[in-house]
């Protein structure tokens, strides 16, 4: 669906080392010492969802189709990359390609691993980043401020949108995210985004990267990142990238067990595919028959035409029903057959939203 996640960081905070595991593949050079990621490398991820599995153990088909997600590595920034610094124009433009920012932030200590500022302190390495993006997104909103000027004195909406404008770059001068802004939800702002496409304004998530023992318990790293997160209204996913290396290799099985002797249920990537694909707005329903269980990705609140034109455009065309059964019908009832005998089967027409995990068939005419 052309949405993608790009992981940002400081130069060796583990950034690399978790889209190496992410991707299942070493194709981002993990080294010690920075700028060893120079042009963003780009991965498609599988979404765990273990309903696919349960939906196969009924239906027993030739494959399994996950959803997947796009991933973007982007090099890391240093200070002073929103004027150039290290690599950080281009840097910058390859994160404002992205719908969602996933921060990589250092959450441990290791004498043997250095850190570009001599320290481990999150918040500091937070408030680089982020300062940067805010440097940048000012530059972009000053640029866009002078050519509304222009137009504003004939045209009073270039003249709201300059106030608007100018009201957001004074926003941002004090430190602040564009994603805060008291006027995020006017629809002067919605169009002002599409021109300008601030980077500031994305969802963000922070991956705090600890060592084996701060997963089972919050190291005081962690504890400060948390406070910011809750402040910014963003969220927390805690891994340790060294461990989501060795757990690639596993076997299902093997993964389990590892993670159930590390005392965790669910691995921090597998967190960060499954909280990226809801923040990106998205959700999956599915097909279930012998040759295939599939997982298709959609928006939330799609209808079922343009649900069904995922499939193919003609589905969308010549729609006239959606034949549905909620995921819980479907395997309470042990599949489509015991779906339509219990009444569990529904007709739904050209204005019916999709829920998440809902089993469906289309009936279209071309």
């Amino acid at each position: 669906m052309g949405l993608s996640i790009g992981l940002v960081g400081l130069p060796n905070v583990g950034k690399s080392t978790t889209f190496n595991a992410l991707t299942k593949a070493q194709n981002a050079e993990a080294a010690n010492y920075p700028f060893c990621t120079i042009e963003p490398n780009k991965a498609v991820v599988p979404v765990p969802d273990k309903r696919l599995e349960a939906l196969a153990n009924i239906v027993h088909p030739e494959r399994i189709q996950y959803s997947t997600l796009d991933f973007v590595d982007i090099a890391g920034l240093v200070k002073g990359a929103s004027k150039g610094e290290g690599l950080g124009n281009k840097f910058l433009s390859n994160i404002r390609e992205t719908e969602v920012i996933l921060q990589i932030v250092r959450c441990f200590e290791d004498g043997n691993i250095v850190h570009t500022e001599g320290s481990i302190d999150p918040l500091r390495d937070v408030e680089i980043i982020e300062t940067e993006l805010i440097l940048a997104d000012i530059e972009t909103l000053q640029n866009r401020i002078e050519r509304l000027k222009k137009q504003a004195k004939n045209d009073k909406k270039a003249q709201a949108m300059v106030d608007l404008a100018t009201e957001l770059s004074e926003h941002l001068a004090d430190n602040n995210l564009a994603r805060s802004f008291a006027k995020k939800d006017d629809e002067l702002y919605t169009e002002l985004m599409r021109e300008v496409r601030l980077l500031t304004a994305k969802e963000i998530m922070y991956g705090a990267n600890v060592d084996e023992a701060g997963l089972l318990e919050d190291n005081e790293h962690v504890q400060v990142l948390r406070a910011h997160a809750i402040a910014q209204q963003c969220e927390v996913i805690k891994l340790c990238a060294k461990i989501e290396e060795e757990l690639v290799g596993l076997d299902e099985a093997e993964r389990e067990e590892f993670l159930r002797d590390l005392g965790v249920e669910e691995s921090g990537l597998e967190q960060i595919i499954r909280k990226g694909f809801d923040k990106l707005g998205l959700m999956s329903y599915f097909t279930a028959g012998v040759k295939e269980v599939r997982a298709w990705t959609i928006r939330k609140n799609t209808t079922a035409p343009k649900a069904a034109a995922v499939i193919h455009n003609d589905f969308e065309k010549g729609f006239i029903r959606a034949e549905v059964i909620a995921y819980e019908d479907f395997i309470t009832c042990k599949g489509e057959a015991g779906a339509k005998e219990a009444g569990k089967m529904r007709l739904e027409g050209k204005e019916y939203i999709v829920q998440d995990g809902d089993v469906m068939h289309f009936r279209f005419n071309v």
